[in-house]
């Protein structure tokens, strides 16, 4: 293992996550779990993701999701498996992907040695994350990685995402913040994602919401206008930094160099899929 400092493992993570989070803003996710009966927006995302899980409840995916209400989820779950099994949502997650990279990227890029390069460096990276602690990471590690390079990079990208995001609620739930209130102070900062697309994406009322951010207002965090207080900047700015700090076990694993190197390839496929529509992040900061 090689030493890597916490920007370069989230430098890295940057540059591959998009590979992976288009996934959730193509056409071809609700198209395609609307061949199994389930229902386009939460339903399809719900399951999609908490399908690693098994047939779980809507108690077990409210606590690793962590920033969705609890009555969105149960609206879905266990309703979804259901329609669709989660074996089933498994097979159509590939069926996306593989449609989506592509439609993107090209086949003749998914053919190339870069392709395949990078899918080997990010399954090497996801064999130094680790299970403690983190449910969808370990969900995830414990399906089969595929054996085409494109949706081989897709699945290590997923694990190594997952991981990130495990570590991430440990960092929220350890600065004191729920998950709406995370959300509220997110927005805070400056972000593409704007209070109204994550208030109705993931199901909380406007009292709610405002509920949560005059508490938010009362401890400090935010100010009467609704920014972050010099206290609640570094409040965030923490959280990101434990979420670096949690996250660079893969990077160590995969070393300087294979970290540099994936860097480099994945970066170029996620200009092309970005460049492509592949996140429609602008679309979503109007909102």
């Amino acid at each position: 293992m090689t030493a890597i400092s916490p920007r370069e493992a989230r430098r890295c993570h940057n540059a591959h996550h998009p590979v992976h989070a288009a996934y959730y803003f193509v056409s071809e996710h609700d198209d395609a779990y609307a061949e199994l009966g389930l229902e386009g927006g939460p339903m399809a995302y719900l399951a999609g993701r908490a399908a690693p899980l098994g047939a779980v409840g809507s108690g077990v995916v409210t606590a690793v999701f962590y920033n969705f209400h609890p009555d969105l989820v149960a609206r879905h779950l266990p309703r979804a498996w259901e329609v669709a099994s989660p074996a089933a949502v498994l097979e159509a997650r590939l069926r996306i992907t593989d449609a989506y990279l592509t439609r993107l990227l090209g086949r003749e890029a998914l053919r190339s040695p870069e392709m395949a390069e990078a899918a080997e460096l990010a399954l090497r990276a996801a064999e130094g994350c680790r299970r403690p602690g983190r449910p969808l990471y370990s969900a995830n590690a414990d399906l089969p990685a595929p054996e085409a390079p494109h949706l081989a990079l897709w699945h290590a990208t997923t694990l190594l995402r997952e991981h990130r995001g495990d570590g991430h609620v440990v960092a929220l739930s350890q600065a004191g913040l729920d998950g709406l209130e995370a959300l509220v102070s997110h927005t805070a900062t400056g972000t593409n994602w704007r209070p109204g697309y994550l208030q109705s994406a993931r199901g909380w009322s406007p009292e709610e919401w405002a509920a949560a951010r005059e508490r938010l207002v009362e401890r400090g965090v935010l100010g009467g206008d609704g920014e972050l207080t010099v206290e609640g900047a570094e409040l965030r700015r923490a959280v990101e930094a434990d979420t670096d700090r949690l996250d660079v076990a893969p990077y160590e694993w995969l070393g300087a160099e294979g970290t540099r190197r994936l860097t480099e390839l994945a970066g170029a496929f996620s200009k092309v899929v970005l460049a492509g529509g592949g996140l429609p992040l602008r679309d979503i900061g109007k909102r």
